[in-house]
């Protein structure tokens, strides 16, 4: 792990929702080289569901070497947050970085999203930010550390990331076009960044959304600690990066990030927000990238430089698509992609490698599909008869199955239409979670043999897509093992 310098001693770092998790973890980095803490956050008195207060991080804080503030603040009340800062401002003599992580989640989609949780969400994430931002800005001024820093993604614009969770996509991304606009707005005076892990991160969120055993996949609140700590060190110069923590701490020099796994060698969830091959899906296939990208952007740039940042000031993909309003009103490209366009990842934002894009094509149409029988068919028969509307509405997704093996080949799961589907071949829309296996594991998994999560730890399940309707499709199958 990343050991600490002292750099922080004397410094006031405000954080927003200190009082357990990442919040928490990043104040007792700080606390190790002596830095004073403000810990604003709700909890005051303690939850039975989840650990910890503001005063009992307050204890951890000053056993860590620190001094702390606890304050009862919920950032979407902004005479509470004035108060936390003035209160700040008064003991420790004015403010240095202030960590901005409160947030809020729900991955519902629109029209299983109450209007409470909506509200919930735009105003701990984007509003929140916003408003204790504004608050700590006279005084950060007055720094010379002077950092923001947002617990929020790259602004990734695949419609992969809405279109399960549009709510709260909007919500987080609005905590970093606060990044975007403040970064050029108080440029030279503070540095203004985002950071977001390459992986999940085991929290209390994380167990609500993943269930039990879902730790095993995740990393410890230590890595965004290491991270935000090595963001402090720099200058003001260094602001409107979108930096994910594992390629920031490599520049650092560590090589060895199994200490921060809950379970070191187990194969790990990627967090959301994120493409392995992101690529811009465009009006015109074969239009060039370079089009859209002036020639100084480097031909290895994605989502991320090779340093783990997008930079505000630099060429990055969301001017790019601002100089372009084709864009913005791209027409859906056509249901059916070639292999070859699929395979290339026609679904998403940035492009990885300079060069011309693949041309979209319609398949020829396929004959029907011969009749299937053997194992995987009689479990997709079962499972066909297990679907309901309740199932479907539930749900709200499309699985895609690649077997190996007899009986194998491309199978899939709707549960997004009317009364749900299953079937051999490539489902008409195409898949939120592509499920990769043989097919001896695919009848195992379907009938409670084989737990999902140790299949994907041990490599013999690959998943690709949204990882949270992946859970969901777990927790399915559960209800249907008594069946199968």
């Amino acid at each position: 792990m990343l050991p600490n310098t002292g750099k922080l001693a004397g410094c006031t770092v405000f954080i927003t929702g200190a009082s357990r998790g990442i919040g928490k973890a990043i104040a007792l980095k700080a606390a190790k080289d002596g830095a004073n803490i403000v810990i604003a956050a709700k909890t005051a008195q303690a939850h039975p569901k989840l650990a910890g207060t503001i005063y009992s991080a307050a204890e951890e804080i000053k056993a860590a070497g620190g001094k702390a503030l606890p304050c009862v603040v919920d950032v979407r009340d902004e005479q509470q947050i004035s108060s936390a800062v003035e209160k700040a401002v008064e003991k420790f003599g004015g403010i240095d970085i202030l960590v901005n992580n409160a947030s809020a989640i729900s991955l519902t989609n629109t029209l299983e999203t109450p209007t409470k949780k909506v509200d919930l969400m735009m105003n701990v994430n984007t509003r929140g930010t916003y408003l204790t931002s504004k608050a700590c800005i006279p005084y950060l001024k007055k720094s010379k550390i002077a950092h923001i820093l947002n617990l929020s993604p790259p602004l990734n614009l695949n419609p992969l990331w809405f279109k399960q969770h549009c709510a709260y996509t909007i919500a987080k991304y609005g905590m970093s076009l606060c990044v975007l606009g403040m970064a050029e707005e108080f440029k030279g005076e503070i540095a203004v960044n985002a950071l977001w892990p390459k992986t999940a991160i085991h929290t209390a969120a994380m167990d609500m959304l993943g269930g039990s055993g879902i730790e095993s996949q995740c990393r410890k609140v230590d890595i965004i600690a290491d991270a935000a700590y090595c963001i402090f060190k720099k200058p003001k110069s260094f602001t409107g990066n979108f930096i994910i923590d594992e390629n920031i701490l490599k520049e650092e020099g560590i090589k060895n990030f199994d200490v921060y796994a809950i379970t070191p060698g187990h194969p790990l969830l990627p967090d959301f927000f994120l493409d392995e091959q992101p690529v811009i899906v465009t009006k015109k296939p074969e239009t060039h990238a370079a089009d859209f990208f002036p020639d100084s952007l480097p031909a290895s740039c994605g989502a991320l430089t090779p340093s783990g940042c997008v930079h505000a000031a630099s060429p990055s993909p969301l001017p790019a698509i601002a100089r372009n309003p084709s864009l913005s009103s791209q027409p859906r490209p056509p249901r059916r992609l070639s292999r070859q366009a699929s395979r290339a990842g026609f679904k998403g934002t940035y492009i990885n490698n300079i060069g011309a894009l693949p041309e979209l094509k319609e398949e020829e149409a396929q004959p029907s599909p011969k009749p299937r029988s053997g194992a995987v068919e009689g479990t997709f028969r079962i499972v066909k008869d297990s679907l309901s509307d309740d199932v479907v509405k539930a749900t709200q997704a499309i699985y895609q199955f690649e077997l190996s093996g007899e009986d194998g080949g491309t199978w899939f799961l709707d549960l997004k239409s009317k009364g749900g589907n299953v079937g051999y071949g490539e489902p008409s829309d195409r898949a939120d979670v592509v499920m990769s296996m043989s097919t001896d594991d695919f009848v195992k998994m379907f009938s409670g043999k084989l737990k999902p999560t140790i299949a994907f730890i041990s490599g013999r399940l690959k998943i690709k897509g949204n990882m949270a309707l992946a859970i969901k499709l777990e927790k399915l199958m559960n209800q249907m093992n008594a069946r199968l």
